[in-house]
């Protein structure tokens, strides 16, 4: 097994998930086989308790693992299916290593940061080695050198590497490399520094990733190679990307990164074929269509709350050679000035997932809107059982039809609680999660789009379509159109007498690749560009 380590210095947000998938879409390319994972160094067990605005998205896998939005792009850029063992948070390693504390596993030896820690988190590096039949792991470490709480991280790849060999270890660092406007040139000190701590723990980088908003000179980069100690054809720049994140892999490539790691761990693979590739980022910056679609949600000014979302609709719009220009429209303005307003002129509109009762009622004005105006409507978790609420309201005149997340002594509760969830004391973790299978009944929309009977797409809510109100529904016009093959929940409903409105309990966008859009995803599309040539 060959093991790539990122990390990352000067600031944050300089996209080391981006540089790490990016890598992988090459290596993949060469015909290796990849998988990638992510370290934080956080506290919380997972993301799975965090607000949007801390965090970002929590990105859900198949196994139910609540995780980072990095292992988005992860498997957006791979062709890799992760589990929880993907993602490690300092949480989980303090967790485990108290447990095995007070069961006595440790023979009543003191416990200490070294060993125990240190192993508990290479002993995940050799846990995935063993669960994957791949060339190479790829390791995201969170956060930046010279965090207190990532010292330990770094420390056991230190001794990870030492362990697995130095030649099956690829050490690469992404630092700033700013532009001073001012005095009109780059500056590679944050650069020399942040590689000095690194060198500091003991670890010396093979390769360094610049992130710089211009190209990086043959004299920087020999500047940067003296001080650092690599070669200078080993300094690499990874420019801000003028259209699309897939052009990551393309910039990247420029300087011929998979070449080196290839070189560094011994591997003597072909140089990649990225034309299909090529083909889908021409799609995503050259389209000949465009459509407008409104995403009505909660947590709208951050751009990473509904990130796999947006990137879905990227998919999409390239299947169809048409730029998706989404219009974040936040729910609560449109209590506020109506949904005309902000909606006006749209070609489609979606409401994605979210908790709590904020904005909840622009929401449910967004779906009457879109069943009204016979705009195409796309509704997911949250957003499918708002269109049920309405519905319920507007069509069925429960004038209080309501989730008991929202009002627990509605009259008409025609989203509730699941069952199981009732005695819960705790929060994280034990949400209905991860991949489910659903029948499709034929002759819907759903069965349609999919094109087949059973789907398995992945949860991750609390609350459900009550049945009690299904027949009152379907006579009423809805149909559902999928159901959970275990427990027989609704997964799908539709209204059949609406050109494209339809709404999902789970979350389709956690399965959309590149070249592979989400069906759902690109019936929106394609629906919105026949509303638009209307």
């Amino acid at each position: 097994m060959k093991y790539i380590f990122v990390t990352g210095g000067v600031v944050s947000s300089l996209g080391k998930g981006l540089a790490a998938a990016s890598l992988g879409t090459l290596l993949e390319r060469c015909g290796l086989r990849v998988t990638l994972q992510k370290f934080d160094p956080y506290l919380n067990v997972d993301p799975g308790t965090m607000s949007p605005y801390q965090h970002g998205e929590v990105y859900v896998l198949n196994d139910g693992a609540e995780t980072d939005l990095d292992l988005g792009h992860y498997e957006r850029f791979v062709d890799c299916r992760l589990s929880r063992l993907n993602n490690l948070t300092s949480g989980q390693v303090f967790e485990s290593v108290l447990h095995k504390e007070r069961r006595g596993d440790y023979l009543g030896k003191t416990v200490q940061y070294i060993p125990h820690v240190t192993d508990e988190i290479k002993k995940r590096l050799y846990d995935v080695t063993e669960a994957n039949d791949v060339d190479v792991i790829i390791t995201e470490i969170g956060g930046t050198v010279g965090d207190m709480e990532g010292h330990i991280f770094l420390e056991a790849l230190r001794q990870f590497a030492l362990e697995a060999g130095r030649g099956n270890v690829c050490f690469i660092h992404v630092t700033l490399l700013p532009y001073i406007k001012a005095a009109g040139e780059q500056k590679t000190k944050p650069t020399q520094q942040s590689v000095a701590r690194l060198r500091e723990i003991g670890i010396q980088p093979d390769i360094i990733i610049c992130r710089t908003e211009r190209d990086v000179s043959e004299e920087e980069r020999r500047k940067i190679a003296m001080f650092c100690n690599v070669e200078p054809k080993n300094v690499i720049a990874f420019r801000d990307v003028k259209n699309t994140i897939y052009e990551g892999p393309l910039d990247l490539n420029r300087d011929k990164i998979d070449r080196i790691v290839c070189k560094r761990l011994g591997l003597a693979v072909p140089p990649p074929d990225l034309d299909d590739w090529l083909s889908f980022v021409d799609h995503v910056v050259n389209p000949e269509h465009a459509v407008r679609v409104a995403v009505v949600g909660k947590y709208i000014s951050l751009q990473d709350a509904y990130k796999s979302i947006y990137e879905s609709f990227t998919h999409a719009g390239a299947a169809h050679d048409c730029r998706v220009e989404i219009v974040r429209v936040d729910a609560q303005s449109i209590e506020e000035d109506g949904a005309d307003a902000h909606l006006r002129g749209m070609d489609g509109i979606l409401v994605p997932g979210g908790f709590g009762d904020r904005g909840i009622e622009g929401k449910i004005l967004a779906a009457q809107y879109a069943r009204e105006r016979r705009i195409p409507f796309l509704g997911i978790c949250l957003g499918m059982q708002i269109a049920v609420i309405e519905f319920a309201r507007h069509i069925l005149a429960l004038e209080s039809a309501n989730s008991t997340e929202f009002d627990p002594e509605t009259p008409f509760p025609v989203i509730c609680l699941q069952e199981e969830q009732k005695h819960l004391k705790t929060m994280g973790g034990n949400m209905r999660l991860g991949a489910c299978e659903a029948e499709i009944k034929p002759g819907t929309l759903c069965g349609k789009l999919y094109g087949r009977v059973i789907v398995s797409e992945r949860h991750r809510h609390r609350y459900e379509f009550n049945p009690e109100y299904r027949a009152r529904m379907e006579k009423a016009g809805m149909v559902i159109s999928a159901l959970s093959r275990e427990q027989g929940l609704v997964e799908v409903i539709e209204l059949p007498s609406h050109p494209f409105f339809i709404a999902c309990q789970y979350h389709p966008e956690f399965q959309s690749r590149p070249n592979h859009p989400h069906p759902l995803f690109s019936g929106l599309v394609e629906a919105a560009m026949a509303q638009k040539a209307l």
